[in-house]
């Protein structure tokens, strides 16, 4: 009797065993996701809006989050395009510490928002559908904070709706150059979409290695990577690529530089000044491709262009400050949007 207890016992020690293994290992497979990003978890709950565009209906997901003493204060914050409303996170927890409602959409195509099979984007567009989305929550005004292609969002925005802007964040912003002038050659929406489609999980990640952390790779960065990477894995990622290269094809033929001197919102330029990102740099002219991308001047060319502009520069640190920099980011940011309440 004895003997088949411990039996028993050993039974059940290998079966807990056994459960704890294949746990693990379910925990380090890789998450394939699909369009909607249904196994994808945000840091707060996300609602969504019906858009009306272009002859469809399309959903436009956010996270509209009040703080728990509001200082009756709003913050809009925008996303770049490697990037959605998640990734947000630390700075809205920030945010909502200082008494700040927050409101955070996934632009259509991004996120889990509606990835159409058909749509002219234009940053236009996505910035009306944002002002809409800030009158169905009834918000008359916000500071706008937009990060890389949420930069150039950002500035057509309070170009647009200059009355709705409190103030303009621009982080580590793309678009403070106009690729055509300096030679990046056209490429069509077809070439974009077919180099998406050549995109591989190790690829993103020596992307935003080389790219975004100049090749030093930290375990902080990680959730950087499971959008990309998560999607090229699972079953959608033609209509995510698709989608993406309409995208660029907009960050390309939509420059907002040349609009800078129209702004009437007090401004800042949170900039990274090690970050090199620059749209087709690698189809340049030779002669043109180490010119590209210097934000250590672009932030400075584009404080003098900016009326009500102050530029605060962030030195070795490049395209995503509010992860590789984060106190310093986040200090920055709540001391500007607490001068201009």
């Amino acid at each position: 009797m004895k003997e088949e207890s411990m039996q028993r016992q050993w039974g059940r020690g290998l079966a807990v065993l056994l459960c704890l293994l294949l746990s693990c290992l379910a925990l380090a497979e890789p998450v394939a996701l699909d369009a909607q990003l249904s196994k994808y978890a945000y840091p707060y709950p996300v609602q969504r809006l019906t858009v009306a565009d272009q002859q469809q209906r399309l959903e436009m997901a956010y996270m509209d989050v009040q703080p728990q003493k509001a200082n009756g204060e709003t913050v809009l914050l925008l996303h770049g395009k490697n990037f959605s409303g998640a990734y947000w996170k630390s700075t809205m927890d920030a945010l909502l510490e200082q008494g700040y409602r927050v409101v955070v959409p996934d632009q259509i195509g991004f996120g889990k928002s509606s990835k159409p099979d058909r749509f002219q984007y234009s940053f236009q567009v996505l910035a009306d559908q944002t002002r809409r989305l800030l009158d169905s929550l009834e918000i008359e005004r916000a500071s706008v904070v937009g990060h890389s292609m949420g930069g150039m969002l950002a500035t057509r925005f309070a170009l647009m709706f200059a009355q709705r802007t409190d103030s303009l964040t621009l982080v580590n912003p793309i678009g403070l150059e106009d690729w055509k002038q300096k030679q990046v050659p056209w490429q069509s929406v077809d070439t974009w979409y077919e180099g998406e489609l050549k995109k591989t999980p190790e690829k993103v990640k020596a992307y935003m290695t080389r790219s975004y952390f100049d090749g030093q790779w930290k375990a902080d960065y990680e959730p950087l990577l499971a959008l990309q990477q998560g999607w090229i894995r699972g079953p959608d990622y033609p209509l995510i690529a698709w989608n993406s290269a309409l995208t660029y094809d907009m960050i390309y033929s939509q420059p907002v530089v040349h609009e800078f001197d129209r702004l009437a919102v007090p401004t800042l330029l949170i900039i990274g000044n090690r970050d090199r990102t620059a749209l087709g740099s690698n189809r340049a002219p030779e002669a043109m491709q180490d010119k590209l991308g210097l934000y250590s001047a672009l932030g400075r060319q584009a404080a003098q262009s900016i009326p009500e502009a102050s530029l605060v520069e962030l030195d070795g640190i490049g395209h995503v400050p509010q992860y590789e920099a984060f106190e310093d980011y986040i200090k920055t940011l709540i001391t500007f949007l607490a001068s201009n309440r």
